[in-house]
């Protein structure tokens, strides 16, 4: 063997009889090959989802004439033409705007008259896909493998108190501050007991807002709402509220103050407002936070039962969503954000009236409403039903007598029920059960 040339083959075998293995050395010089790298797949950029097609803003069809006036009246008006300060998606195009169909009836809004009024405290998607071969399918038997039994019309559930299903319905119109005719226009319901505590079971029972101001006593009206609405649930039952315009009013009193809001008229502030419309300084003494928050988080609509509660008699909540649950998040979320233009629109356009009041355009209106956000009747408080019907020139009676009112007005071609009674002049505070019967 040559010395450095490694091992070379051999005849011998091993010790168990086997040949040996035989050894070559490699070429130090030859390049060392590697084998082919594997071609690396190359996948294709994800496409870009083209952008959603902006929705087009709806205006209202039906825009009676002169039908939707301010709450305030008869003072000082703001001209209802001036565009909104901020876009709502989905919403109908701003006054002024382009495609904007002006609605005749509705007429300027109040600005309050410059006081020296002091500042009060601060679907589904259709899944992954097939991951087998599609195969045939086999076709039914004939007959069925079990006896059929024949089918019985079933009766409506009973809606009274103890039954199986939910409870039966009430709705209260606007109580402005009058809580001792609260507590009897619920006591004679069987909705509370004497100590004025929940004892309907699991009733439900709807608030339709405006709790505070003109009466003696909102800051009561709202505490006894809070305490039913904890032991309506304890029992089974609920008891909720809506967002009314006052409700709007105080929140801005409290919050903005005396500070200037945009006006199509000039300038205007929450407080002024609030004390021209029946603020009530000893509500604002007693307004506590935890009163705010409940406030702030109050509903603007609901659907119970095939009606569609509100409070206001108007069709601006079509500017604020296409479906109940829009329109709650948009005024929850206006009111979270804290701009004082914008809470003063919501307001403005919450104290708007009269939309279904119009003979021939007002079923039309509320159809509307309907169509958009569903039930079969509305339901609403707001205009007092002696105001409605043209039996007293303002909201107060100041220029009337005690109007007679025996319970809610169901006008617009039976499609509306208004439940403002009156209380604030001398009329009645409702509280009905529905469905409403002849």
């Amino acid at each position: 063997m040559t010395q450095g040339a490694g091992p070379e083959p051999t005849g011998r075998t091993t010790a168990d009889g086997r040949p040996a293995r035989a050894y070559t050395t490699p070429d130090p010089s030859a390049p060392t090959a590697r084998p082919a790298a594997r071609p690396q797949a190359t996948r294709p950029p994800a496409p870009v989802p083209a952008a959603p097609a902006a929705r087009p803003a709806r205006p209202s069809r039906y825009a009676p004439a002169d039908h939707e006036s301010p709450e305030y009246e008869p003072s000082e008006y703001e001209p209802e033409y001036e565009p909104a300060p901020y876009a709502v998606p989905g919403a109908r195009p701003a006054h002024g705007a382009a495609g904007y169909d002006p609605a005749p009836y509705e007429p300027a809004e109040y600005t309050p008259t410059e006081r020296d009024l002091p500042v009060i405290g601060p679907g589904p998607g259709a899944g992954p896909g097939h991951t087998l071969r599609d195969q045939p399918l086999a076709a039914p038997p004939d007959l069925p493998t079990v006896p059929l039994a024949a089918v019985v019309p079933q009766p409506e559930p009973d809606s009274s108190p103890g039954a199986e299903g939910p409870g039966p319905l009430f709705v209260v119109g606007d109580v402005h501050g009058y809580y001792e005719e609260l507590l009897e226009a619920l006591l004679a319901q069987g909705l509370i007991d004497a100590g004025g505590d929940w004892a309907a079971g699991d009733a439900r029972l709807w608030f339709l807002g405006d709790f505070t101001d003109r009466g003696p006593d909102g800051i009561s009206v709202i505490d006894l709402v809070m305490r039913l609405s904890a032991q309506a649930a304890a029992a089974g039952g609920y008891c909720k509220a809506l967002m009314g315009n006052h409700e709007l009013l105080l929140l801005g009193a409290r919050r903005f103050g005396d500070q200037p809001v945009s006006s199509g008229a000039g300038t205007a502030s929450f407080h002024a407002a609030w004390m021209l419309n029946g603020g009530q300084r000893s509500d604002m003494e007693r307004l506590e936070e935890h009163h705010v928050q409940w406030m702030s988080r109050l509903d603007a609509m609901a659907e119970a039962d095939g009606h569609l509660l509100l409070h206001s008699d108007t069709t601006a909540y079509l500017e604020y969503g296409d479906s109940i649950e829009a329109v709650n998040d948009t005024v929850t979320e206006t009111l979270q954000r804290g701009d004082a233009d914008e809470c003063w629109d919501l307001f403005r356009k919450f104290t708007k009236r009269f939309a279904f009041r119009d003979e021939d355009a007002g079923p039309l209106a509320a159809r509307e409403l309907l169509d958009t956000y569903g039930g079969q009747r509305l339901v609403h408080g707001h205009s007092p039903i002696p105001y409605l019907l043209g039996e007293v020139g303002s909201e107060d009676g100041e220029d009337g007598g005690a109007p007679q009112v025996e319970g809610p007005h169901v006008y617009a071609d039976d499609l509306a029920v208004a439940m403002d009674g009156g209380v604030t002049m001398a009329g009645k505070l409702l509280v009905v059960r529905l469905p409403l019967t002849d």
